[in-house]
């Protein structure tokens, strides 16, 4: 038997109080010294103290209800401290909060969630000692990032659990949480590449908006990047061919994340080698399109028009009306034509916005077999090729993107002969 065993648990919770009671206070000591100002009270003393009180009153009653009074009391007495501190300039409410944080640190050591406990001191020390690091985050981001982040907490944490698993419209193979898992999933990648392209990576470059900006929409990538290579007076020199390639290279990795993630996992296992072949080529294209002179001018897409979040609720009525829609053209297409049908509605639908039709596909469960559906994925990723490679050459006017364009239907070519071969 290890000798810690034998620690009796009470002893064990009183020294993680008075250790993590004392860091919090070192660092609120470091605080106070590195921004050189009079926070009012709250030495490395007093928070340790604090810290065994409130340890000290969980003990006494197991109820907690001597701990919530003394909780209260303390409260009160920080309020007063407060209110009557208001006058003077540099007093700060820091350590108030502080002092109210670390009073139930006894209370927690008690519970025996040592997870729960070390990851309590930690926030703290985390918000207390990365101050600049903080700022600096706060200065930069965007107004209205808070209510875009609550957004897609209102999708994926609100609306989502309270959809039923039940069919949307009866003869449809088809749930509302089918449906809006869809919603989410998508939403969820786009809204971290968003994230990406705008915080850690803003003056990526043409590249990197090719790449982040093919895992939000490919397709939308492939305009934004045509109209600058179509404005950009030396556009020759600069890698739009290789980055609109790049952003088709992004569209089948993330259909592959996305078929994965909700849980199509033989689906995705047999699309891994054509995709991955199609990547493969992508990249391969990509290399081969880059600028070959030593000096290309550098140019970055940093126009704010041009990176929007995706998080839109209108944005996510209208994809979930396609699923819908797509469902039922599904379901009437294949009843009728079987799967010579399939593959002409995903030839058009290629044409349009893919993710919808693709998962409403696998999420179906259709009248036809797993090999069909494979192929009107294919179908469907290999005309949405021929649709940008059109834009390409139509926002241009020119031949600047011929090549890439080139390069994109030799990709989908090269992804719909794997399988028919195979």
């Amino acid at each position: 038997m290890p000798w810690f065993s034998e620690i009796p648990p009470l002893f064990v919770s009183f020294f993680a109080t008075v250790l993590l009671g004392f860091v919090v206070g070192l660092e609120v000591h470091s605080y106070r010294r590195a921004n050189d100002k009079d926070l009012g009270f709250g030495t490395t003393r007093t928070m340790t103290l604090l810290a065994l009180s409130g340890f000290v009153l969980a003990v006494l009653d197991p109820t907690l209800r001597l701990f919530g009074t003394g909780y209260a009391i303390l409260g009160i007495l920080l309020g007063l401290k407060y209110w009557n501190s208001l006058s003077h300039d540099e007093y700060s409410l820091l350590p108030t909060l502080i002092a109210l944080l670390i009073f139930p640190i006894g209370a927690l050591a008690l519970l025996h969630n040592a997870w729960l406990l070390i990851l309590y001191a930690v926030v703290i020390l985390l918000v207390l000692g990365e101050k600049p690091g903080i700022r600096h985050l706060s200065d930069q981001v965007r107004n209205g990032e808070a209510a875009t982040l609550a957004k897609f907490m209102i999708m994926a944490g609100l609306i989502l659990p309270m959809l039923p698993n039940q069919v949307i419209i009866h003869g449809l193979n088809i749930t509302w949480y089918q449906l809006w898992l869809s919603v989410v999933a998508v939403s969820g990648i786009s809204y971290l590449a968003y994230l990406i392209q705008t915080y850690a990576l803003p003056e990526g470059g043409i590249l990197l908006a090719g790449l982040l900006g093919g895992l939000y929409s490919s397709t939308a990538a492939t305009i934004v990047l045509s109209r600058h290579a179509q404005q950009s007076s030396h556009s020759a020199q600069l890698p739009y061919e290789s980055a609109i390639v790049l952003a088709s290279t992004m569209m089948y990795l993330r259909l592959l994340v996305l078929i994965a993630v909700l849980g199509h996992f033989s689906t995705a296992q047999q699309l891994a080698p054509p995709f991955i072949l199609a990547v493969v080529l992508a990249l391969a294209a990509a290399w081969r399109l880059r600028p070959h002179t030593n000096r290309a001018p550098t140019e970055a897409l940093n126009d704010p028009n041009d990176i929007k979040h995706p998080l839109e609720f209108s944005t996510a009525a209208l994809f979930a009306a396609l699923f819908v829609i797509f469902a039922f053209l599904t379901q009437l297409v294949v009843s009728h034509y079987g799967s010579n049908g399939l593959h002409w509605l995903a030839f058009m639908v290629g044409f349009s916005d893919i993710d919808p039709f693709i998962l409403s596909l696998l999420a179906g469960h259709f009248n036809v077999n797993d090999h069909a559906v494979i192929e009107a994925i294919l179908i469907a990723t290999a005309s949405n090729n021929l649709l940008k490679a059109i834009y390409a050459l139509v926002i241009t006017r020119n031949t600047r993107l011929l090549r890439a364009s080139l390069a994109l239907c030799a990709i989908s070519l090269a992804s719909l002969a794997y399988f028919y071969i195979t």
